[in-house]
């Protein structure tokens, strides 16, 4: 829910404020001072927080010089005298801007009573800072001006003030807000009607109370509070501490009432008065206050079901909710497609069995990783467990469901089918592993087998490494075209491959020279191969194309591998190996040294 927006306050608006301060203060001073002293019912106070923590701070200055000519003059006709006026306009209005200021600087709304928080914020900067500081220069004050009692001046300011900053506050944030009004647009007639009751049932128990009962009855009002907090929320409250306010501070003030019964003085009781009327404050505004932040909640979490169930049911990618022990307790209608299986049937089964045996492993070990790392999200690639999975991929993204206290409950799984991503990784995988002209094996993968070999061979293993160098292909080149030679190239690899039979691997490392690749063969045998291929290679021409034919010969350089060399330095050997071959007339054999 956004905040309502700071408001603008006009010069005009700052004059009327200035009027109603002293109206409100002059109210009090003529109602609720006795003996000469300090007012025990001071509300005026309450109007310029409200004011000043509703406002943009640039109408800041024009309020509060208003409020204090308004203090100024209320105090010098009905107060204590002119010579005490501006310190304590000074007073009242510092007191007040204390505490807007603080309230502004912790981040408290325009609703202070929206929250806990917010609520326990204001009553700190009214109460533990505020009005300590201000009634003590309140205090000094009377006391040196006017004679009198510090600690009993102190007191009375303090409570006063505290009370009626406390009380009146809230509900002034209200009206200036349009709470009443904006709740009256939405509620339903319904629910109109009942806090109509509600609030007229509640006016005549406090008639009841203040003026028809002859007992102490002040706790026959705290029910009903609670019950209009819980039924009409956060306005209702402040309506219902209106009328307790209207109705016994008016007995209270006239005589009338359980306060009566109180052997103190009419001072005194509109002081007790003020006390009960905070603790019903405080007893139903902090529950409509939770109420409200709860039901905020409810909607936002209904809203965010809403999102989540339309993004889950329309969305092309599947959904799985799993327990902590990993069962599915839902799935989305896109999941069930890809899964193939009814969701009646998928639910409270493992999630686990989904998934072919293999990748299994790294889905629980993921799957532990979310519930671990909550905040986190972790993907995994699997196949699934059904006989035509050869070609189907699926990525499950997993991110931990948290309780209202941070627990991981559960995860939330977004599963993704990605068959075609897999299937496009093949191809350019493929492409990358072959050359694309003669089938053999790409420099680089011939690379990676070599590697693996060589690990092999560290291992207990054999394995022989023979380099191929066409003899004189330039000239094929130079004489029949580079189709010719392509031919030539394709045909090469073709002999070589018939005659290894399966028994080792042929890579292109550029132009016309070529590796073959001999596991578990020793020198010996990798000689005999070679011959082998020589034969192969010169048993017959080879066709050019263009009705030619044209007979071709190799040079090759032979290595065993050694499970300590590098796969660079056993090609090195048998390159070197290559050239001392062809540097012997070339349609021969060399062993690297």
């Amino acid at each position: 829910m956004t905040r309502p927006a700071l408001r603008h306050i006009s010069l005009k608006m700052s004059v009327f404020t200035g009027l109603l301060y002293f109206a409100v203060a002059s109210l009090a001073l003529l109602t609720s001072r006795f003996e000469g002293g300090l007012a025990f019912i001071w509300g005026a106070n309450a109007l310029l927080m409200a004011e000043l923590m509703t406002a943009r701070m640039r109408a800041w200055p024009r309020l509060i010089l208003s409020c204090m000519v308004a203090s100024t003059i209320a105090t010098a006709l009905f107060g204590i005298g002119a010579l005490a006026a501006v310190p304590m306009a000074i007073l009242n209005v510092g007191e007040a801007l204390v505490v807007a200021y603080i309230c502004r600087r912790l981040g408290v709304g325009r609703q202070i009573a929206a929250s806990m928080r917010e609520l326990c914020i204001f009553i700190f900067a009214l109460a533990g800072v505020a009005n300590v500081l201000a009634a003590i220069g309140a205090g000094l004050v009377v006391s040196i001006l006017l004679g009198g009692d510090f600690p009993h001046i102190w007191l009375q300011w303090y409570s006063g003030h505290v009370l009626g900053g406390l009380i009146c506050t809230p509900l002034l944030l209200i009206l200036l807000q349009g709470e009443v009004s904006r709740w009256a647009r939405q509620a339903r007639p319904i629910e109109r009607l009942e806090a109509f009751g509600l609030l007229s049932a509640f006016a005549l128990c406090a008639w009841w109370i203040f003026y028809r009962v002859d007992y102490p009855m002040l706790f026959a009002s705290l029910l009903p509070l609670v019950l209009i907090a819980f039924r009409t929320g956060y306005a209702g409250s402040a309506a219902a501490i209106v009328i307790l306010a209207l109705i016994g501070g008016t007995a209270t003030m006239t005589g009338h009432g359980p306060l009566r019964l109180v052997a103190a003085s009419i001072p005194e009781r509109i002081q007790f008065f003020q006390f009960y009327l905070a603790l019903s404050f405080l007893l139903s505004v902090p529950v409509a206050a939770e109420l409200n932040s709860r039901r905020r909640l409810i909607r936002m979490l209904r809203d965010s079901e809403a999102r989540y169930r339309a993004f889950a049911e329309h969305s092309g990618d599947g959904v799985v909710n799993l327990s902590i022990d990993g069962i599915i307790q839902y799935v989305s209608p896109s999941a069930v497609d890809q899964i193939g299986i009814d969701a009646d049937r998928l639910l409270g089964q493992p999630a686990v069995d989904l998934i072919d045996p293999e990748y299994r492993p790294f889905a629980i070990v993921t799957h532990r990783r979310a519930l671990a790392h909550p905040g986190e999200a972790h993907a995994v690639e699997f196949r699934p467990n059904r006989p035509d999975n050869d070609f189907d991929w699926y990525e499950m993204l997993v991110r931990a469901v948290l309780d209202e206290q941070g627990r991981a409950i559960g995860v939330i799984s977004t599963v993704r089918d990605i068959s075609r991503h897999k299937a496009r990784q093949r191809a350019l995988h493929q492409a990358a592993a072959q050359d694309a002209l003669t089938g053999a094996d790409s420099r680089r993968a011939l690379q990676e087998k070599l590697d693996d070999e060589i690990a092999r061979v560290a291992a207990g293993g054999q394995a022989c490494l023979l380099l191929i160098d066409i003899d004189h292909f330039k000239s094929v080149n130079d004489r029949h075209g580079h189709a010719a030679g392509d031919r030539v190239l394709v045909g090469f690899v073709e002999r070589l491959r018939q005659a290894l039979r399966g028994t080792g691997s042929i890579g292109r490392l550029g132009g016309e020279e070529f590796a073959v690749l001999l596991p578990d063969v020793d020198l010996e045998r990798a000689e005999r191969i070679c011959e082998h291929l020589r034969t192969r290679v010169g048993v017959r021409p080879f066709p050019l194309g263009n009705g030619e034919d044209i007979a071709i010969t190799f040079s090759a350089g032979l290595v065993e591998l050694d499970g300590s060399a590098s796969a660079a330095t056993l090609m090195e050997a048998a390159d070197k190996a290559l050239y001392a071959a062809k540097g012997s007339g070339r349609n021969c054999l060399r062993f690297a040294a």
